[in-house]
């Protein structure tokens, strides 16, 4: 983790924060806020599951500003503090559903070695989602991991951070 920034704000008076560091490049941050808020709000995978992958790469790749981030979507979907607690090694033989433990699985494969997403995994990630499902929730999971990577990688992250419940990313409409 490192709360350094190593950008500097790109708005006035503004500290060093992801937002005000992505502001260097507004056409990128659009688009990136554009993607991000469409696979939340008009993605197909449920936003608990997403939410449980979210946490997942959070834990992995230690991003303190991700795990401590939860969104509301989520929430209102049924993902409660205690799942989210369940979300460490050893997840295999928690109270978690089934459905969650595979993704948790999927998540585990995708986060450290790609290469294990094996034929059994494939067949069980098919009996529980669609191919388009799968896709989307493949796509979350690397916008989820470089997210954490920007945030740790420009310093951006806060020194320390309550729990904070945020609403979850829409698509931008213009009015």
């Amino acid at each position: 983790m490192s709360t350094v920034p190593r950008v500097p704000s790109a708005i006035p008076g503004e500290p060093a924060t992801l937002r005000s560091a992505l502001a260097h490049c507004p056409d990128l941050a659009a688009a990136f806020h554009r993607l991000y808020g469409t696979m939340w709000s008009e993605g197909i995978v449920p936003q608990a599951i997403k939410e449980t992958a979210r946490m997942r790469n959070a834990r992995v790749t230690d991003c303190g500003f991700c795990k401590n981030v939860r969104f509301d979507g989520a929430i209102a979907a049924g993902l409660d503090e205690a799942q989210v607690e369940l979300i460490h090694d050893g997840y295999e033989s928690s109270a978690l559903s089934d459905e969650q433990k595979l993704v948790l699985r999927y998540t585990d494969a995708f986060l450290v070695d790609p290469g294990r997403v094996d034929q059994a995994l494939r067949d069980d990630m098919a009996a529980c989602f669609s191919d388009a499902e799968i896709v989307e929730l493949t796509v979350a999971l690397a916008l989820f991991l470089g997210m954490a990577k920007v945030l740790i990688s420009l310093g951006t992250e806060p020194a320390e951070m309550a729990r904070t419940v945020v609403p979850t990313p829409a698509l931008a409409r213009a009015r």
